[in-house]
């Protein structure tokens, strides 16, 4: 039998996770320097968590450390089945080298059982996208080989882009200075950041205005989407408005998929 791994990062439903038989390592975050597991068996409290952050206060995310990775994939292991692990970019985190150290240790364990790790070079629902895809990969009934090929070729294709809304988490993480923050936010700029292909953010353009930003993010949909009836997602911080007004423009534009 084969399980099915991700990470928080993938931004996938509670419903989704178990329909599909899909377990989920969890990161950790802290709020004003107190830690908090993200839940495992209820939906991610976004309302509260970017709520905080709204209202000033210090927020964190870690990365999930070769441990407690280890420690996730050893429950397959040790009931004879093999792991494949599909998580978050290591562009942008060292969840994906702690996968393959905790890999590398435990198959010295299990000669006998198969571990793949899979950086898909995306985060959010980039990511948890191409952890559905394997999901129904095995529900089909095909083979690790034949999965890992699938994704590995799939990856580079998966396309991401994003704007947000305060330039201030931005120069939090070291992105862009604090003077280009303050100038971005009194201007309203807005910038088109992208995930490339090979798992890093980078920048594609900046415009002024939230309407603006959305309507460059229908735009870059409308070039690139080979396929407007494939499935697509849209990852919010609590910001539903937003959602259902970017989905209006997809929709113009001819998306006629599910999301």
């Amino acid at each position: 039998m084969l399980q099915l791994f991700t990470d928080t990062s993938a931004n996938l439903p509670v419903a989704l996770t178990k329909q599909h038989h899909i377990t989920v390592v969890p990161f950790s975050y802290t709020v004003d320097g107190k830690e908090t597991d993200y839940p495992d068996d209820v939906d991610f409290d976004g309302a509260a968590f970017y709520g905080a952050m709204r209202r000033g206060a210090v927020v964190k995310t870690s990365m999930v450390n070769p441990d407690l990775m280890a420690n996730y994939f050893e429950r397959a292991l040790s009931q004879g089945d093999d792991v494949l692990y599909v998580g978050m970019s290591g562009g942008i985190s060292g969840t994906a080298q702690a996968a393959v150290i905790a890999a590398g240790e435990l198959t010295e364990k299990y000669p006998a059982r198969r571990i793949v790790t899979i950086d898909t070079y995306a985060a959010s629902l980039g990511e948890g996208l191409q952890v559905l895809e394997a999901a129904r990969m095995i529900e089909e009934g095909k083979s690790l080989d034949e999965i890992k090929a699938y994704l590995l070729s799939r990856r580079p294709h998966m396309c991401q882009f994003f704007t947000v809304d305060d330039l201030n988490y931005l120069k939090r993480g070291g992105r862009i200075s604090g003077a280009a923050a303050l100038v971005g936010s009194v201007l309203g700029i807005k910038p088109i950041l992208r995930g490339d292909e090979t798992g890093h953010i980078v920048s594609c353009g900046k415009v002024r205005g939230n309407k603006k930003a959305y309507a460059e993010l229908a735009d870059y949909f409308d070039k690139r989407a080979l396929d407007k009836t494939a499935r697509i997602g849209i990852a919010h911080a609590d910001n539903r408005e937003g959602t259902d007004y970017l989905l209006g423009l997809l929709r113009e534009r001819g998306f006629t998929g599910e999301c």
